[in-house]
C-alpha cells in the first residue's frame, strides 16, 4: 500500500481524499495557493506545501511545481482529484517519469478518451453505440455550419478537448450558429488550449446516464451501476442520483455492459465514468442510449455510487494504484436503496446565478445527510475557483426517502452572507416532475422562474426573528417598503421593513442587534434600521456595472458606438464562467472603462449607455 500521498487539488475533493487516506494510515500532503493558505484541506493534511499565487494557472495547473512539492515533502504518490490536471495525460506521464505513483489511469488511456472525436471513433470500432454527429478534421466555419445543417437543428457544438459542461453550446437554428461557434471556440481556447470542436445531434428528450467503471492492473474491469445526472443548468450538473429512475434490469445490463466494453477498449485502470445520452421520449431503452464521452477520473457525483454499493471509491483508487486487484468482483456488487446528491454553489439565483464571494460568517449544513465540503464557518469563498462549496448526499431505502431527506437538509441550511443556491435546490427537489422521476436535461430551463425560491421569508419567520430582536412585545404583521406606522423599522438584507408592535416605542428601544432568518434553504439578515445603514442607490439607467469581481475577456463595442437593446457590450469571466453584459436600451456608448484582459471589482462602472435622441 502507498505510504504517503500528495493531493494535487483543493477544496472538498482534497478533504475527501484526505479522510480515506487517513483511515488507511497513509500520510497526506496538501498543496495550496496564496488564496488557500488557511483552507480546510491545508489544515487537515499532515503536511502542506505552497505552490504559487492565487490564480489556478499559476499554482494548481503548474505540473512541475506540484511534482517538486511531492519530492520536497517525500510523497510517494500523487492523487489529482478531479478538475485541474486530473485528465492531463502529459502531467500523468511527468509524474511517472519522476518516479512517483500516479493515482489514475495510464496516460495512453487518458489520451485515447481525452479528445471527443478520437474517443468516438474508438468506441465505434469497439461496437459501442454513439450519438450521430460530425467528427471531421475540417474545422472551417463553413464546413462546420454545413454539417450542422445536414444533421438538423438543434445541435450541440462541443469542444473536442472539453468536459464538465465547458466548451459546449446548444444551437437551435442556423442563424445562431456562427455566434455560438465563436463563443464555444473562445471558451475552448481559454479552458483547454484547443479550439477544435465537434457537432452532435441534440436529443429532444435527453437523459444523462453515466456508468461508474473501475479497472485494475490485472486485467479486471467492473461497473458499479449507473447514475442519472439529468438535472442540469446550462450543461452543468445540479442534482445526481443512483440508480437512474425508470431503469429496468434489461436496460441496465445492456448499458453497463457497453460501459465495460468501452473501458476495456482503452485498457482502463482506475476510476472512470462512461457518459451516455438517452432519448427518453419513450422511457429508457437500450436501443436509444448512446455513448457521449469518458471521464478518465473520479467524478464529483461519486458519493451516490458509494452510497448504493457500500464501497469507498477513493480507497479503490489507492489500492489499485498500489498494484492490488479490485476489492470486488462484478458478482459481489449490488444496489442497496437510492441516493441523491445536490451540489451547493456559492451563487445567487436571484441575480442569474452569478457567483458570490466573501467570508462564511454563518455556515451550517446539519448532520442528517452526508456532507462533503472544503469549507467551514469562517472560510473565505474567493473568486479564483469553482463556486461549489459543498455536496449533500442522502441515502434511503427508496428514492422518495432520499429525496425527502435531502430536501429537509437543504431547507435548514444556513449560508451567510455568501449567497447560495440551496433554496433553488429545494424547489428543484420538490418539483412534481422530479419527485415523480420524470427528469430530463431540459427541466430546469423549461421551468425557469418556477424554480426560483421566494424573495422574502414568510411572515411567520420574519415576525419571529423581529421578536427575537425586539424583545417580548407582540407582533401584528409587517410591510415591505411601507410608510412607517407605530412600528419598529428593520433592514432585511438592506431593504427597509416596518413591523408593527403593540408598544412600538418600547420595541424600538429594544432593537440593538441583528439576527439571521433561515428558511427554505435561504438565509436573510434582519437588522435594526439606521439611516447610515440604508443601501446606496443604483448607478442609474444606462450604467453597466460589474456584477462581480472578474476579468474582462472581450469588449465588443467602442466608445461612441451606437448600440441596440440586448446587444452584447462585453464579457466577464469569473469562477470559470462567462457572463455577457448587454445594452439595456437603444443608445450610444457614452463611456467605456473596460479593456480585454483587465481585472474589475464588483460594482465597477464598465460602460454607460445614453439614450439616442
Amino acid at each position: 500500500m502507498i505510504q504517503s500521498l500528495l493531493i494535487a487539488n483543493r477544496g472538498e475533493i482534497a478533504c475527501r481524499i484526505i479522510r480515506t487516506a487517513r483511515a488507511l494510515g497513509i500520510r497526506t500532503v496538501a498543496v495550496y495557493s496564496d488564496a488557500d493558505a488557511d483552507a480546510l484541506h491545508v489544515r487537515m493534511a499532515d503536511e502542506a506545501v505552497h505552490i504559487g499565487p492565487s490564480p489556478a494557472r499559476e499554482s494548481y495547473l503548474v505540473g512541475d511545481r506540484i511534482i517538486d512539492a511531492a519530492h520536497e515533502s517525500g510523497a510517494e504518490a500523487i492523487h489529482p482529484g478531479y478538475g485541474f490536471l486530473s485528465e492531463n495525460a502529459d502531467f500523468a506521464q511527468s509524474v511517472l517519469d519522476a518516479g512517483l505513483v500516479w493515482v489514475g489511469p495510464n496516460p495512453h488511456s487518458i489520451r485515447a478518451m481525452g479528445l471527443k472525436d478520437a474517443a468516438k471513433e474508438r468506441m465505434i470500432a469497439a461496437g459501442v453505440p454513439v450519438t450521430p454527429g460530425y467528427l471531421g478534421a475540417d474545422q472551417s466555419p463553413e464546413r462546420l455550419r454545413a454539417e450542422a445543417d445536414a444533421i438538423g437543428y438543434p445541435v450541440l457544438i462541443k469542444a473536442v478537448a472539453g468536459g464538465g459542461g465547458k466548451g459546449m453550446r446548444q444551437v437551435d437554428d442556423a442563424a445562431a450558429f456562427a455566434d455560438a461557434l465563436q463563443s464555444c471556440q473562445r471558451e475552448a481556447a481559454s479552458s483547454f488550449g484547443d479550439v477544435r470542436v465537434l457537432i452532435e445531434k441534440y436529443i429532444q428528450s435527453p437523459r444523462h446516464i453515466e456508468v461508474q467503471v473501475f479497472g485494475d492492473r490485472h486485467g479486471q474491469v467492473v461497473h458499479l451501476f449507473e447514475r442519472d445526472c439529468s438535472l442540469q443548468r446550462r450543461h452543468q450538473k445540479v442534482i445526481e442520483e443512483a440508480p437512474a429512475p425508470g431503469m429496468d434490469d434489461a436496460t441496465r445490463a445492456a448499458v453497463c455492459a457497453a460501459a465495460v466494453k468501452a473501458a476495456q477498449a482503452v485498457d482502463y485502470v482506475g476510476a472512470g465514468t462512461i457518459e451516455f445520452i438517452a432519448d427518453a421520449s419513450e422511457g429508457l431503452r437500450a436501443d436509444r442510449i448512446w455513448f457521449m464521452e469518458m471521464n478518465t477520473r473520479l467524478q464529483v457525483e461519486h458519493p451516490v455510487t458509494e452510497a448504493i454499493t457500500g464501497q469507498d471509491l477513493v480507497e479503490w483508487q489507492l489500492r489499485v494504484a498500489s498494484g492490488e486487484p479490485l476489492p470486488c468482483t462484478q458478482a459481489d456488487l449490488t444496489i442497496t436503496g437510492h441516493a441523491i446528491e445536490a451540489r451547493l454553489y456559492a451563487e445567487d439565483p436571484a441575480k442569474g446565478f452569478l457567483p458570490s464571494i466573501g467570508t462564511l460568517e454563518a455556515f451550517d449544513l446539519g448532520e442528517d445527510v452526508r456532507v462533503d465540503t472544503g469549507v467551514e464557518q469562517g472560510s473565505v469563498i474567493s473568486p479564483f475557483y469553482d463556486p461549489m462549496i459543498a455536496k449533500l448526499i442522502a441515502h434511503g431505502e427508496t428514492r422518495e426517502d432520499a429525496r425527502e431527506q435531502l430536501a429537509d437538509a437543504l431547507d435548514e441550511a444556513v449560508v451567510w452572507p455568501v449567497r447560495s443556491n440551496a433554496g433553488f435546490l429545494v424547489e428543484a427537489l420538490d418539483h412534481p416532475d422530479f419527485a415523480a422521476g420524470r427528469v430530463d436535461t431540459g427541466l430546469i430551463a423549461r421551468e425557469g422562474a418556477g424554480l426560483m425560491p421566494p424573495a422574502y421569508p414568510s411572515e411567520e419567520a420574519l415576525t419571529a426573528a423581529a421578536a427575537e430582536l425586539a424583545g417580548p412585545a407582540p407582533l401584528a404583521g409587517f410591510r415591505l417598503n411601507a410608510a412607517p406606522r407605530r412600528a419598529a423599522r428593520f433592514l432585511l438584507d438592506g431593504q427597509a421593513i416596518d413591523i408593527d408592535f403593540t408598544d412600538a416605542e418600547d420595541a424600538e428601544e429594544a432593537v440593538t442587534t441583528s439576527v439571521l432568518i433561515s428558511e427554505g434553504g435561504q438565509t436573510w439578515a434582519l437588522a435594526p434600521f439606521r439611516a447610515s445603514g440604508a443601501a446606496a442607490g443604483g448607478a442609474g439607467d444606462g450604467a453597466i456595472l460589474s456584477p462581480m469581481p472578474g476579468r474582462v475577456i472581450a469588449v465588443e463595442v467602442d466608445a461612441g458606438a451606437s448600440v441596440t437593446k440586448g446587444q452584447k457590450l462585453l464579457t466577464l469571466e469569473a469562477m470559470k464562467m462567462e457572463h455577457s453584459l448587454v445594452a439595456p436600451f437603444d443608445g450610444i456608448v457614452a463611456e467605456l472603462n473596460a479593456e480585454a484582459g483587465g481585472q474589475v471589482t464588483e460594482g465597477a462602472l464598465l460602460a454607460r449607455i445614453e439614450a439616442a435622441d
